[in-house]
């Protein structure tokens, strides 16, 4: 009889400890989402500033090479006119596909941070 309590009692230390880690486990859980979530707002919140910035950027433009291809005088001034807008608009767009898609790969790099070290532990065998 004194034999099964202690073995009880052994289980139930075991089983308290397994709580203890589960729990352990889903706190860290929650604390590496709340920071990816943090981290995912910031970076949403800064590429949409960009393109923001970018659109009212290119509406201004536009509206520019409008008003002077109105004004120009001859086909040629009116031709020139559109060639450098054209060359201008590709060029800021690249520019602006190249900051976007750096904004994009530090979103994933910043939300994947908080879980490497689990990674690390699961390709550890740890």
């Amino acid at each position: 009889m004194v034999a099964n309590a202690r073995m009880a009692s052994r289980g139930n230390g075991a089983m308290m400890k397994n709580l203890d880690d589960m729990q352990k486990i889903g706190k860290d859980n929650m604390d590496a989402t709340l920071k990816s979530f943090g981290a995912v707002s910031k970076s949403v919140q800064a590429i949409a500033v960009e393109v923001a910035d970018y659109s009212k950027k290119s509406f201004e433009e536009g509206t520019a090479a409008i008003e002077k291809l109105f004004g120009a005088k001859t086909i040629e001034k009116a031709i020139e006119v559109q060639s450098d807008y054209v060359k201008s608009t590709y060029e800021g767009f690249v520019a602006e596909a190249t900051k976007l898609g750096e904004l994009y790969a530090d979103l994933a790099k910043e939300s994947y941070k908080p879980f490497e070290s689990y990674l690390a532990k699961a390709t550890s065998g740890k």
